[in-house]
């Protein structure tokens, strides 16, 4: 098919062709999350195509994202891994460098579980407002919003376990931090009534809502800026620990940890797949458009990526703990068509 080519794909062709050292991998990088469905593509793409096999690093989605958009050209990475979606900030930083044609390909799904140590107490029963209880910076204490010294779970709620509070978190620069925020922090927040109590007491709606998201820091939260090997780790060293973690990721490790539910509900393919667990997200790459036809073998990465064969549902990533997109067709074909986030997809 005719590829038309933007003036910065133009550019970096020429450097193509005129530099013997011109790279033919793919480069990709960025969620943690993300990583290890890409990794078993790259090697199934090295070992099925006439490609060379991409190189996948990890780093976070904002890491990815940001050198996604340091600009175009053999030096900069072709495909940015985010277990969230690009920001409009982000993609702002992209234009002023040049990366104006983005194509973003949703590969799946995926939920964040609270998983904790096999031989350690239970933790059943959760709902978003016992996790902002155990570490939210500011909480409810006889109607009153005070600085939390909460210090073990049945403090709030007596169905969970008269233990020390212990939780591991994704740091900031991941993707999973933002879903946690969004999908569990916020909503527990307003159903402790601490949003309602900082808003009486002057805090914008917007202040309040960044207020929610505050987590304590005298121990009892921990960011693992690391990936889930290393939250995990702690949890190995901690009986009372909880953790955050990928349903992949727990999936792999059942003989290591055990799961709680959230809202009622197990996370699971099914129950992640029809949304009745709450807190669940999509899973996608970016792909530059400009160094399609320029670096080889990339289009034909983000197609097989999506193919029924590795991304449907009874190929090898749903084995791995992903959980298959319904429109996954709808994705085949917009890949297919290079279509970019500003024509529409």
């Amino acid at each position: 098919m005719s590829v038309k080519l933007t003036a910065s794909a133009l550019a970096i062709a020429a450097v193509a062709a005129t530099s013997a050292a011109a790279r033919d991998n793919v480069q990709v990088a960025g969620s943690s999350t993300v990583l290890p469905y890409a990794s078993i593509v790259a090697e199934a793409f090295g070992e099925n195509t006439d490609f060379p096999t991409p190189v996948v690093e990890s780093g976070g989605s904002s890491a990815g994202l940001k050198r996604f958009c340091e600009g175009v050209g053999e030096n900069t990475i072709d495909v940015a891994n985010a277990s969230r979606k690009i920001r409009e900030k982000e993609i702002e930083a992209c234009a002023a460098n040049g990366v104006t044609d983005i194509i973003e390909v949703r590969i799946g799904y995926d939920g964040i579980v609270f998983a904790s140590q096999q031989s350690g107490p239970a933790f059943t029963a959760f709902e978003p407002a016992d996790i902002y209880n155990a570490i939210g910076s500011k909480v409810m204490k006889d109607g009153e919003l005070v600085d939390n010294a909460n210090t073990t779970w049945d403090e709030f709620n007596g169905d969970l376990p008269a233990v020390e509070i212990a939780m591991f978190i994704p740091g900031t620069k991941h993707g999973t931090r933002e879903v946690f925020e969004e999908k569990v922090l916020l909503p527990g927040c307003e159903a402790t009534g601490a949003m309602q109590a900082m808003i009486d007491g002057g805090m914008s709606e917007d202040d309040a809502e960044d207020a929610c998201l505050a987590v304590r820091t005298d121990g009892k939260s921990v960011d693992i800026d690391g990936d889930y090997t290393e939250t995990l780790a702690r949890i190995d060293s901690n009986t009372n620990g909880i953790g955050v973690f990928g349903l992949a990721f727990y999936e792999n490790n059942t003989d290591k940890l055990k799961v709680a539910t959230m809202s009622g509900v197990e996370p699971t393919t099914e129950s992640i797949s029809t949304g009745e667990y709450p807190v669940s997200r999509p899973l996608f790459f970016y792909v530059k458009k400009a160094h399609i036809g320029v670096i080889p073998g990339l289009k034909e990465y983000a197609q097989f990526f999506v193919a029924d064969e590795l991304a449907g549902p009874s190929g090898p990533l749903a084995n791995y703990g992903l959980v298959s997109d319904p429109e996954l067709a709808a994705t085949q074909a917009a890949v297919e068509a290079e279509e970019t986030m500003s024509s529409g997809m």
